[in-house]
């Protein structure tokens, strides 16, 4: 069991999974639909909030092996931007088997503010269904336990009690 998990993370970092890469527009079509789940950062190089968003999806992209993460420079990949409507920058737009799912725009669904952290957009993405809830090593189980920690919702145990 192991051992083809080991097999099973090597043939996906071989396909380009583990580490966030920037692609052509060349390269596009074929990254997006050979790919199961692949989460594409059209972003301008000069814009600071795309810089932003870049730092964060290139810490999450060893973490989620399932997923594959890239980047294509909205300035040279004009037909994909008219095609897929992108108006506003950073734009990371989710694709599942080819088929483009969900987007991010801008910060909208991060607080609209710049500060956001890792974690809240992996659990955007987790909510998007982009990243699966495991992680890529059993190391980080540590860290799950952590993360159960702040999903805690108190109550009491009176049905109808208003108290925390």
């Amino acid at each position: 069991m192991q051992q083809r998990e080991v097999e099973k993370r090597e043939v996906l970092k071989r396909q380009g999974h583990g580490e966030y890469r920037e692609i052509t527009e060349g390269d596009f079509l074929g990254e997006v639909t050979r790919g199961d789940k692949v989460i594409c950062h059209f972003y301008h190089r000069e814009f600071y909030r795309c810089k932003i968003m870049d730092k964060h999806l290139k810490a999450l992209a060893p973490v989620y092996l399932g997923t594959k993460f890239v980047k294509l420079d909205a300035e040279n990949a004009p037909f994909f931007v008219a095609k897929l409507a992108i108006k506003t920058l950073p734009c990371v737009i989710l694709f599942k088997k080819g088929i483009a799912v969900d987007r991010l725009v801008g910060f909208d669904d991060l607080g609209s503010k710049d500060d956001f952290s890792t974690r809240a957009l992996e659990n955007v993405l987790k909510r998007k269904g982009i990243i699966e809830e495991k992680k890529k090593d059993d190391d980080d189980e540590d860290d799950e336990t952590d993360m159960s920690k702040d999903r805690r919702v108190r109550s009491s145990t009176a049905y109808d009690s208003d108290s925390d």
